[in-house]
């Protein structure tokens, strides 16, 4: 079952190197880590976090079995997962010392309701620390691949992964959340899909976008699809792996004290 699992680990791994050290988790801190998925950036906050704890939060019950185990086998005592909706979830009240997000908020369908109730959960002073996506357009891994899929002029469906790309925006729905001192950090790194062009061709095929798009399609043309699809992995092939540009913000902000 677990080998259906996308391994975001290794496409964000140079992401999240600039994500744990803006994140800056304190030995003491609770920390509260919102659409953990698999758990890499909960447990490196629990490292952290030698006398906190942390709370891993996510609605995928597969990334957070395999997130227990791995934290189960790391021997890693202080962490708490739960299959929970921070839009509506009731966290405890003024709780935690951080809220750490990689690519975990963009998916709201109210994002000030959400970003107001995990704010409820935060105490006085306490720091958000996101990683979002920034606009389509600058992300080379979004725009090659779909259009290798499918007729460019297609319109995405389905969750947004770019929601909070727009600076104004995102610090419009964070001010108006009760945050403070929005600031936006450029992170400039490429994603990575495998050692190979096989190997990548195997993993994108289980992106949820991928699955989506190949479905819609006739046996033929989804053949074609993957063909195109293989062309484009091929033309990013390095001696280090397959390699896509991207563009992402770090969104850091504040609770009033």
């Amino acid at each position: 079952m677990m080998s259906d699992l996308f391994d975001y680990d290794a496409e964000l791994r140079l992401h999240n190197e600039r994500f744990r050290a803006a994140a800056r988790v304190g030995a003491h801190d609770c920390v509260l880590d919102i659409g953990c998925g698999t758990g890499q950036s909960t447990r490196e906050a629990a490292r952290a976090a030698v006398t906190g704890s942390v709370v891993g939060v996510d609605l995928s019950a597969p990334m957070l079995e395999r997130a227990r185990q791995l934290s189960d086998d790391q021997g890693l005592t202080n962490i708490t997962y739960q299959l929970a909706d921070a839009q509506v979830h009731r966290f405890p009240p003024t709780r935690f010392d951080l809220c750490i997000s990689r690519f975990g908020t963009m998916f709201f369908a109210d994002p000030v309701a959400a970003f107001t109730n995990i704010g409820r959960s935060l105490r006085p002073g306490a720091r958000l620390v996101l990683l979002v996506w920034q606009a389509r357009d600058r992300n080379e891994w979004a725009t090659a691949i779909r259009r290798s899929l499918t007729a460019a002029s297609a319109t995405p469906r389905g969750p947004d992964a770019f929601s909070l790309a727009d600076p104004t925006v995102t610090e419009g729905i964070l001010t108006a959340a009760g945050f403070a001192e929005v600031g936006f950090t450029d992170v400039h790194e490429p994603v990575y899909y495998g050692p190979d062009s096989a190997a990548a061709f195997d993993a994108v095929l289980r992106l949820w976008e991928v699955k989506d798009l190949l479905a819609d399609l006739d046996a033929a043309a989804a053949e074609q699809a993957r063909t195109r699809l293989r062309t484009t992995l091929d033309a990013h092939n390095t001696d280090g792996g397959v390699y896509f540009d991207s563009r992402a913000w770090i969104v850091t902000a504040r609770r009033p004290r």
